[in-house]
């Protein structure tokens, strides 16, 4: 399981401090979306089934589920009006599974780009 902590700087820059919670390691990095994108940090994959079998990375699926940690400020219509996003920073969402662009931090952990036409439905 992975704690992130969003810090709130100039208006749609969002610095990610991202701790996996196994090695207590902190990595930041300064994620601004452009338009109509998201920025996810996908749930984690349990590596074991009910069973105990172990799962190798390779035959795991993708993940459809995350959180959402930045958001762009939206889409310009033709008109030059700023279209307001649907979703916001903390939504749990679910987007398509091979949806977006996989982007790694520095300590390995993975965040996706996606557009916001992507994101299927909000969780909860």
């Amino acid at each position: 399981m992975r704690c992130f902590t969003i810090f709130y700087t100039p208006p749609n820059v969002v610095e990610v401090s991202v701790m996996a919670s196994a090695t207590k390691t902190k990595s930041k990095i300064k994620i601004t979306p452009l338009e109509d994108r998201v920025v996810i940090m996908p749930d984690d994959e349990t590596a074991s089934m009910r069973g105990g079998l172990y799962i190798p990375d390779t035959a795991k699926e993708k993940p459809t589920q995350g959180e959402v940690v930045a958001v762009g400020p939206g889409r310009v219509t033709d008109k030059g009006d700023r279209l307001a996003m649907e979703v916001s920073v903390g939504d749990r969402v679910i987007y398509g599974k091979y949806s977006g662009t996989p982007f790694t931090v520095e300590d390995g952990d993975e965040v996706v780009i996606i557009k916001a036409s992507d994101v299927l439905a909000k969780i909860g």
